[in-house]
């Protein structure tokens, strides 16, 4: 958003000090001008802020259609920092190693306490993220993505705008057949912060996840997908300003375009419950 020039720098940096072939980064402005960066990144200023989704497919058509120019495509939030020198490497040997993944969520740490927050540990047991396994989605700023899954299960939604852009990748990713893989050892520092900060955090989770539902899931599930995020939404109490603001958003997902709809095979559904997360929570 072209607000951490700093960050900005230092992630740059940290990418460049990478062990292995030199890395080709593109910086994208979404609807703001791009700082100064160093010699060699290409940089794309946009006109109007297109949202998460569509920031970053700006940033994939930058390597070619779908990103084909290139095997591998980095996503890293611009207030993020690679922790160590052999991330890129490490992400060049497991997709070498493992035709079938296609897609790795880092670990995102607080640069100071080296703690991860049980929300960015993609999977319903958080409770250890030293621990890394097979998931069924992934972190949108700390991630690497083998191009062809690109190809195969086309890019983020851009209607998303904002929030669950990643599951809905992830999940048409499993059903083309891509195995997606949380590495702990493959570590982004990024100070902790609470998605609410976002003024339209509620309205877009709620909206979004309806989409969500909406877009890939078999029809018999679509309702008990979103009936049990309700509940879970209900029990966690949020304020009534919040609250106000979730419904809005439920309602505008059923009562607007979602884009279109690709439901995902029932094989897949057994995939994603067999690896720990049915697609119903």
């Amino acid at each position: 958003m072209g607000n951490r020039p700093d960050e900005l720098k230092a992630l740059i940096d940290s990418v460049a000090k990478q062990d292995g072939d030199r890395i080709e980064v593109v910086v994208v402005g979404n609807g703001s001008p791009v700082p100064d960066v160093p010699e060699g990144v290409r940089t794309i200023e946009l006109a109007e802020n297109l949202g998460i989704p569509g920031g970053r497919n700006v940033g994939i058509e930058a390597f070619g259609p779908g990103g084909r120019d290139v095997d591998i495509l980095l996503f890293l939030d611009d207030d993020g920092l690679l922790a160590r020198h052999d991330t890129a490497q490490l992400c060049r040997e497991a997709f070498e190693a493992d035709p079938e993944l296609g897609i790795i969520s880092f670990r995102i740490a607080d640069p100071d306490t080296g703690e991860t927050q049980r929300r960015h540990v993609p999977r319903l047991r958080a409770s250890d993220p030293m621990r890394s396994s097979r998931v069924t989605t992934f972190l949108g700023g700390a991630n690497a993505v083998r191009t062809r899954v690109f190809a195969e299960a086309g890019t983020l939604p851009d209607e998303f705008f904002y929030a669950h852009e990643e599951t809905d990748l992830a999940w048409r990713a499993l059903d083309a057949g891509w195995m997606i893989d949380y590495r702990s050892d493959m570590v982004l520092y990024h100070p902790t912060t609470a998605p609410s900060r976002h003024a339209v955090y509620h309205r877009m989770v709620a909206r979004n996840r309806v989409w969500l539902a909406r877009r890939n899931l078999p029809v018999l599930l679509v309702p008990v997908y979103l009936g049990v995020w309700l509940l879970l939404t209900l029990l966690r109490r949020p304020s009534a300003p919040a609250l106000k603001a979730w419904f809005g958003g439920f309602k505008e997902g059923w009562t607007t375009s979602c884009g279109p709809r690709r439901p995902m095979r029932w094989r897949t559904v057994w995939r994603l419950t067999r690896l720990g997360r049915p697609p119903v929570i």
